[in-house]
């Protein structure tokens, strides 16, 4: 436990360490640039514990509070159009205030405009070093009665587009689910059948579709399996259901409640539909089948519903080593077209947080999906056990939320003050200081209270 904490704090410093050196390297670069003395580059927010002065003459700082960073450059005050007074001729031209409007736009978008950029080549070194690969959505099977089955989808059909958008791997799909979160009307499945290669729509229903799911599962929700893992009971907990209804490590469930089990997803659907309920269970334990009853706990999903729980966990299982050659889809790229397809990621991948966030504010979808630093942590020391290409797909996708989230129009963040420059920019004069002191507030009050939301979340998760 002790040491999944210190990695999880480590992998958030090292994480958001990065995330905010090239933010706000985007606008030191452009601040030289054109020509604005930098007096100071934090990395971190408080009382710096390491600083030192570059040939340039700007101070480099390291601070303690990982959670952001700041560029501090002559004559950069907000409120105060007037902050170059008293300054020399030299360096009032070195001012920030001094440069023209176009100028302190430029160095005020550099910041998210580098967090862009650092996607891209994440995406990009992704895609030389290890491709793209995944699992041909061919679908494994379908739950009986479920929104999937009854729009005429089958086990065996190979999904090659969702509203749309062609298809090759499981993770398209998922991503085109995600961004359908929230809205009602129809999703729209093209597949083909082993039999009939001929496309065909499958058109499913969705009301308000998990508009208040705080850990959304599109695929399991339709009664989608994407694919099958064995039914293989790794270990019980002590005094569980699962341990008292004679359930073993390594048995292998065959039927539930009358029906063939064929899939892990199929045996925990069955269990969290039978809290408090007698369940008939048949295990095959090594050359002989046995019959148990279980009788799930009462436990509480993510949303807060009413779900059975045994204490059980599946066997660890190789998904993509145990497939054959015919299910797995690898695309490889040269650094040259290894390109596109990275600004495409990046692109699709800004649109869909910017989309949520639209979703988030009129209610769409829940509040509860937004994270705060806790698990950020969490996901960063998770993603970095994994591997160096899982932790770089997470940094990627960070890097992007940043990015989109410095550009919404909130005084204090770069989006308000780029909305201030646009203002500028049609009534020829800087926005009145009232003004931009009213905004600061009511910025100030939206960035602390978005925060609080995000630790209060996190610690409800925790609980």
């Amino acid at each position: 436990m002790f040491e999944t904490l210190i990695i999880n704090i480590l992998a958030l410093i090292v994480t958001l360490g990065i995330l905010v050196t090239f933010h706000e390297f985007g606008h030191f670069w452009v601040a030289r640039r054109c020509g604005v003395k930098v007096l100071r580059f934090s990395v971190g927010f408080g009382k710096p514990f390491k600083s030192w002065y570059g040939k340039d003459g700007t101070e480099y700082a390291i601070a303690p509070i990982p959670l952001g960073g700041y560029v501090k450059m002559l004559g950069q005050d907000d409120l105060n159009t007037n902050a170059d007074e008293g300054l020399t001729e030299e360096l009032r031209q070195q001012s920030f205030n001094h440069k023209p409007l176009w100028q302190r736009t430029a160095i005020v978008a550099a910041g998210p405009l580098a967090n862009f950029l650092l996607a891209i080549f994440v995406f990009w070194l992704i895609n030389i070093t290890y491709g793209q690969r995944g699992v041909v959505p061919v679908i494994a099977d379908v739950m009986p009665e479920s929104p999937a089955y009854t729009a005429g989808l089958r086990p065996g059909d190979e999904i090659i587009a969702v509203d749309g958008r062609e298809t090759l791997v499981w993770q398209d799909v998922t991503m085109q689910l995600l961004n359908r979160l929230g809205e009602t009307g129809g999703i729209r499945f093209t597949a083909v059948s082993q039999e009939n290669t001929t496309p065909r729509d499958h058109s499913v229903p969705i009301l308000n579709w998990h508009s208040r799911t705080a850990e959304p599962n599109p695929l399991g929700s339709l009664g989608l399996i994407q694919y099958t893992i064995p039914p293989v009971i790794d270990g019980v907990t002590d005094d569980g259901p699962a341990a008292r209804g004679g359930l073993r490590a390594g048995d292998v469930v065959l039927e539930a409640d009358g029906q063939a089990i064929n899939s892990w997803m199929h045996w925990v659907q069955i269990i969290r539909a039978h809290a408090e309920l007698d369940l008939p269970v048949v295990v095959e334990r090594g050359n002989e089948q046995v019959s148990l009853v279980l009788r799930p706990e009462v436990g509480t999903s993510a949303e807060g519903d009413r779900i059975g729980t045994i204490g059980a966990w599946v066997e660890p299982h190789d998904l993509y080593a145990s497939l054959p050659p015919e299910m797995r889809r690898e695309i490889s790229f040269n650094p040259l077209t290894a390109v596109a397809p990275a600004v495409r990621e990046t692109w699709d991948k800004s649109v869909f947080v910017l989309e949520s966030i639209q979703k988030m504010i009129v209610g769409l979808i829940s509040y509860k999906n937004i994270n705060g630093p806790i698990t950020i942590a969490q996901v960063a020391g998770e993603t970095a056990s994994y591997g160096p290409e899982v932790y770089l797909g997470f940094l990627a996708l960070l890097s992007i939320s940043l990015g989109v989230l410095n550009l919404l129009p909130i005084p204090m963040l770069d989006g308000g003050h780029l909305l201030y420059y646009a203002i500028e920019a049609i009534i020829r004069r800087p926005v009145p200081e009232r003004v931009q002191a009213m905004g600061l507030q009511v910025g100030l009050l939206l960035i602390v209270g978005l925060m609080t939301l995000a630790i209060f979340n996190d610690v409800t998760r925790l609980l």
